[in-house]
């Protein structure tokens, strides 16, 4: 009897150690889900007459890789393009992939051609809508714009055109309660050394204080 007991007490403490080996099984890091960052822009976000890897969202990845960040950065800009072709265009973007991170980078162009400060601000608000009906958890940057000089030299309303043009960002951030890029070209506009030879779109040498001034805030988003 007692060598039967100490049988079945052999056999009871085996099939015990069972249950801890698949917890063991269970506790296994899993690895993280690469997630997406998207940068919606114009030539400023496109990295105009650069080599990709050159643009500012390409610096990104660069410092979203050092940190071992499970983040990829898909540049989504494309030169000339205003808030009413972002407005056209983003349903589609939207479609290809699932999105993180969305970075709205427009309306430089709108500025150039004057468009109405209300139109820009219109097309802007639906941009940040559908990517909040797409995608109800994503995070979105706003990237604020303002121009190099006070336009009231110019006379007319040049003035009050260039103050609603910069605060139309700020207010639209603040609405949305979005991340806020102050100023893109901050340390950039006007710096020859860090432009092209057309005096508007910055150089590979610009384009990394572009990221600068992008990773300041964005960082804040993507930090784990």
């Amino acid at each position: 009897m007692r060598f039967l007991l100490l049988i079945l007490l052999a056999l009871s403490n085996a099939y015990s150690a069972e249950p801890d080996e698949a917890v063991r099984s269970m506790t296994v890091a899993t690895p993280l889900r690469m997630q997406n960052i998207l940068f919606f822009g114009n030539s400023l976000t496109a990295g105009y007459q650069l080599r990709a890897s050159e643009a500012f969202p390409s610096l990104i990845q660069q410092r979203l890789d050092s940190l071992h960040l499970p983040y990829k950065a898909i540049n989504y800009g494309i030169s000339g393009e205003t808030t009413a072709g972002g407005r056209q265009r983003i349903a589609s973007v939207l479609a290809r992939q699932p999105v993180d991170v969305f970075v709205l980078e427009l309306g430089a162009n709108d500025g150039l051609r004057g468009i109405p400060v209300r139109e820009t601000t219109q097309n802007l608000q639906h941009i940040i809508d559908q990517v909040r009906l797409k995608y109800p958890k994503a995070q979105i940057v706003l990237v604020g714009l303002e121009f190099p000089f006070d336009l009231s030299i110019l006379g007319g309303g040049y003035g009050r055109y260039g103050t609603e043009f910069k605060a139309l960002f700020r207010t639209l951030a603040d609405k949305n309660n979005v991340a806020f890029v102050p100023f893109l070209l901050q340390g950039v506009m006007g710096v020859r050394e860090l432009n092209l030879p057309d005096g508007v779109h910055p150089n590979a040498q610009g384009q990394k204080i572009l990221a600068n001034n992008v990773w300041a805030v964005l960082q804040t988003v993507v930090a784990p």
